[in-house]
């Protein structure tokens, strides 16, 4: 299960995550996300008290990423899944260029 607390202003959206970002989960947090970048907000995501994120997870949360949304970890597993994707997507831009 995941639980997505969403808090808004008028400059930004941060949508909060406590859970697995797992199986129909990730689409929902897609669904989460689309809704919540629709706006003119920037948009963020803090992976709270996440227990677990499989592949599709990680691939959407590298997909948000390279929306420019800002992710942000809570405890050491979810700060070294960003960690992985940050590094992941510059080497890619690094390659890609080339």
């Amino acid at each position: 299960m995941l639980k997505i607390t969403t808090h808004a202003d008028l400059e930004r959206v941060t949508l909060e995550l406590e859970g697995r970002v797992t199986g129909p989960w990730v689409e929902e947090l897609k669904a989460c996300w689309q809704r919540a970048a629709s706006g003119n907000q920037q948009v963020g995501v803090i992976l709270k008290e996440v227990t677990f994120v499989d592949e599709a997870g990680r691939k959407l949360l590298a997909d948000m990423y390279r929306q420019r949304v800002t992710l942000a970890g809570a405890g050491c597993m979810t700060k070294a899944i960003i960690e992985e994707i940050i590094r992941g997507e510059n080497l890619w831009r690094h390659i890609s260029k080339k």
